[in-house]
Parts: C-alpha cells; sequence; structure tokens
C-alpha cells in the first residue's frame, strides 16, 4: 500500500536520540502503526536492534504480564545493548502509565516508542505517571496540505502556495473532495466510492466497539451513536445539553461524559466562548466540531455526498487553526453578541487575540460583517482574518488591519501574526 508522508515524521525521528520514551497518539486509523513500521525498517537497514509488539496481537499480550516478563523478552531478542522497543496501542495495558514509568526509571538501554489510539488510560494516565519522562505526539488524520502533496505525487511539496495560487480550479477541486471524504489514510488511498464507504463505516465501528465499548464501558451504545449523528448536524452551533439530553434520552450528567469521551478519543473538540473574564468562558454554552471531516460526514449520513459545504468549510477551518495552535500555544474559542451575531473564531494567547471570520464564498468585495464590526470595536485587535475560498486583500477599520485571505494561506497569515503579535 502506498504511503502518504507525514509531517510529523521527521519530529519523531528527531527524538529517537532521546532518552524519554517517545509517545505517539492519536485516532484510531490515524497512521501511527505505519508510522512506526517505517521508523523500525530505517532502524533494521542502519544496523539497529529493534523489537516490535502490538497489545493488539493475543501472542504478544503474554509479554505484558509484568514488567520481568516483557523485559525478559527484551533480552532474549535484543541483549543487554542499545535497542528500540516498540509497543503498539499499548492502552491495552492496564496501567500502562505506571508499567512503562518502572521500566524507563531502571536506566536499561533500551529505546521506547509507544503508540495508543484516544483512550482516556493513554491520555491520562500516562500523562501522570509519566511526567518529565516522555514526549508526545499527536498525529491527526491526514492533513489537506499532505492530502494534497500526495494528490500531485509530491511534484509540488515545496512550493504548494505557488501551485494553490496558480491552479485555483485544482485547489478547489482537492478541497471539496477533502471536505467530502476527510483525511483517513485508508479512504484517501481508495478510488472506489463504494469501498471508501465501507472503510469509514469499519472504522466507526471499530471505534464503537474497541473503544466506547470494550474499554470505556458505556453500556447505553444506541444512545451514544444517537449523539455522535445528532451533534454530525450541530457543527458551528452552540450546544444546548438540556435540550441534547432529552434528544439523546440519557441524563445531562451521562451526556456530558459522552461528549467528555468523545474529545478524549479525537471524535470532537468543543470550544468556549470568549470573555475578557476568563472565568465565564467556562460558564457559557461550547460549539463543536469534528477532528476528521470524512467521519463527520459518516455520522451526518452524507459521506461522499455533501450538500452544503458552509459549516463543512468552517469545520476544515477550525481543523487548520487547530493543528496550528499546537505549535503556537494559543486557544480558540468563539465571540457571540446579546443580539446573537457571531465570531467563528477567535485566538487566544494571553493577553492577544485575533477574530477569525469564515465565508464559503469567493470575497472578491468585501463588506464588514455585524458581528466582526463589533467585536472590533470592542475590544480593537491589531488584526483580524477572514478567511475565503480564493480572494486576498486588507481592508482597515480604525486601527485593525482586517485580512482577507484564501483558506491555503491559513497556516502562514495566522503563524506570522503569532511570531510578530506575540
Amino acid at each position: 500500500m502506498t504511503f502518504i508522508k507525514r509531517n510529523i515524521l521527521k519530529k519523531i525521528k528527531k527524538h529517537l536520540n532521546k532518552p524519554e520514551i517517545t509517545v505517539i497518539t492519536g485516532p484510531r486509523q490515524s497512521g501511527k502503526t505505519t508510522i512506526m513500521k517505517i521508523i523500525e525498517k530505517e532502524l533494521i537497514s542502519k544496523g539497529e536492534k529493534t523489537l516490535f509488539l502490538n497489545l493488539d496481537v493475543e501472542e504478544d499480550m503474554k509479554y505484558f504480564k509484568s514488567q520481568a516478563d516483557l523485559l525478559k523478552k527484551i533480552e532474549l531478542e535484543i541483549g543487554n545493548s542499545k535497542g528500540y522497543i516498540f509497543i503498539d496501542e499499548i492502552q491495552r495495558k492496564e496501567n500502562a502509565g505506571l508499567f512503562l514509568k518502572g521500566i524507563y526509571d531502571m536506566n536499561l538501554p533500551y529505546k521506547f516508542i509507544v503508540s495508543g489510539s484516544g483512550s482516556i488510560e493513554l491520555k491520562e494516565k500516562i500523562h501522570e505517571s509519566l511526567i518529565g519522562r516522555k514526549r508526545i505526539f499527536e498525529l491527526s488524520t491526514i492533513t489537506f496540505e499532505e492530502f494534497v502533496n500526495h494528490k500531485t505525487n509530491y511534484k509540488y511539496e515545496n512550493k504548494l502556495e505557488k501551485f494553490f495560487n496558480l491552479e485555483e480550479t485544482k485547489t478547489l477541486s482537492f478541497l471539496e473532495e477533502y471536505m467530502n471524504f476527510g483525511g483517513y489514510p485508508r479512504v484517501i488511498l481508495e478510488t472506489s466510492l463504494k469501498e471508501k464507504n465501507e472503510i469509514i463505516k469499519e472504522i466507526f465501528q471499530s471505534y464503537i466497539e474497541k473503544d466506547i465499548t470494550n474499554f470505556l464501558k458505556v453500556a447505553k451504545i444506541s444512545e451514544f451513536n444517537l449523539l455522535v449523528r445528532i451533534l454530525s448536524h450541530l457543527i458551528g452551533k452552540t450546544l444546548n445539553f438540556s435540550n441534547l439530553s432529552s434528544e439523546v434520552g440519557v441524563s445531562t450528567k451521562t451526556l456530558k461524559e459522552y461528549i467528555w469521551y468523545l474529545q478524549k478519543t479525537y471524535v470532537i473538540d468543543t470550544i468556549q466562548p470568549f470573555f475578557t473574564n476568563k472565568a465565564k468562558e467556562l460558564t457559557k454554552s461550547p460549539i463543536c466540531y469534528f477532528k476528521d471531516l470524512g467521519l463527520k460526514n459518516y455520522a451526518s449520513g452524507e459521506f461522499g455526498n455533501v450538500k452544503d459545504y458552509s459549516f463543512l468549510f468552517q469545520n476544515f477551518v477550525y481543523i487548520e487553526l487547530y493543528n496550528l495552535s499546537k505549535k503556537h500555544d494559543f486557544s480558540i474559542h468563539y465571540w457571540r453578541t446579546k443580539d446573537k451575531a457571531e465570531v467563528d473564531f477567535v485566538l487566544r494567547k494571553g493577553l492577544n487575540f485575533i477574530p477569525v471570520e469564515v465565508k464559503y464564498k469567493n470575497l472578491k468585495k468585501f463588506e464588514i460583517t455585524r458581528a466582526l464590526r463589533s467585536f472590533i470595536q470592542k475590544y480593537q485587535p491589531n488584526e483580524a482574518i477572514v478567511v475565503n475560498l480564493l480572494s486576498k486583500h486588507e481592508e482597515k477599520l480604525g486601527k485593525t488591519k482586517i485580512q482577507i485571505i484564501p483558506f491555503y494561506e491559513i497556516k502562514q497569515i495566522v503563524s506570522n501574526n503569532f511570531e510578530i503579535a506575540f
């Protein structure tokens, strides 16, 4: 099977020389095992000793009954010299964090590279147990940039922006395809629509079976599935927990638990409203976005057959901003006035912030919205961004520079703003 190049691979390889445990997290079937196999193959080609264990394989599970059992296996295969130990699906091991901590603290000559799907154990317990002993790399599904590089056979890998500027029709076609099918590697690599449907169905069912039913022990699976379907129709809208709990048929407490599970397992994100008084943010209704557009479309019954791209484009922009937030360390919010005028996103770092509006159209002539005007007049930010399909120009409102940018410049413009402003 063809491998889609991942931008995070270089960062992970750089960390191989560090003593800390390399932890690769992310949603199920996002490519974690593939990345580990690629790294192992490269190490073997350099003459390094490796051992690959997968806790989804029953035969490998027997080595994890105790730390002593695992070390016996490592010593048998590698000896007492330097070696690289790959452990896939580490969340299958109960108390995985403490298990790894004990081995790490023995100061053995082994470098551990572990991966796990988005389970509560992996995200909460491992983080807590391995403070100062690990670095986490979060692998998303395929990004739009990675998708286009793959679709163009990496011909424009170092000059994508030039490609986007020159090939507008192809760029919009790639955007539409990506918004229809999302970023799961197996979905992208499959050409048949029927097979794409089967794959995304299998990914979702595997997630429900392995993470939600078996691991998290959620009993009301039909209600959980219903919640996912309802949320897929509420992109960019504030969540009313009381109404949702009635629709789903569970208590508000259970509903909030389910939403928390969905967040911790990389299915959705929620963002809070923007207030200068941070305490207020936590008491108001959040807005929901999906972490992968293909999964969102499968849940809403629109996979490969999207009719309205407006909120989907907003979700696409959220994913782009989320990926940038990990690098630049800003939080993402939305802003709403009492009369319900809304700015889609507010990027916040400390006392600085940038409002971002999203328009699924080509804004050749820009008219500032009531919501953005209200935000600028109230908070007077240095910069504001309006993301549209292809147009690019600048406007001014008071002291605020408003940049109207095509969607493919989000990375460059937001990064520049954060480097300058912050």
